[in-house]
Parts: structure tokens; sequence; C-alpha cells
């Protein structure tokens, strides 16, 4: 699912796992939704790709708030 951000991303972001997710407060706060399979942004937008049978809205929820506090 594509999500465009009111703001531009300062780095590209590329995670594919939670393990990947440590230290990098916006994907660690995604991936701990449960469900992600992985994480791609640039510029003003970021993806996300969930893992097959997994509820969209805890992923959802997960994006909004960590869009509005961890970028």
């Amino acid at each position: 699912m594509k999500f465009t951000l009111d703001t531009t991303l300062p780095a590209m972001i590329n995670v594919t796992s939670a393990e990947a997710a440590t230290g990098h407060r916006f994907a660690d706060a995604v991936f701990a939704a449960g469900g992600v399979a992985a994480i791609f942004g640039v510029d003003d937008f970021i993806t996300v790709t969930r893992q097959p049978g997994c509820e969209w809205a805890p992923i959802i929820a997960a994006v909004v708030t960590a869009a509005a506090t961890d970028l």
C-alpha cells in the first residue's frame, strides 16, 4: 500500500525485516504493528508490503502514527 506524506523523507528507507528496522524509529514502529513484510520510502511517499493474510488496519494506524511522530 502506498502512503503519500506531507513531508519529504530525509533519506531513502528500504527495510525488509523487523530486525533490520532496529534503530530506525519509523520502520521499527511500523514493523511493531505486526504483519509487515517490507517498507520502502523515498521523497514524499512510503510503501508497505504486508505479510499474506494479515489485516491492514493495524498497519495503517502504525504508519499514520509513525509518520506524525517518527520521521
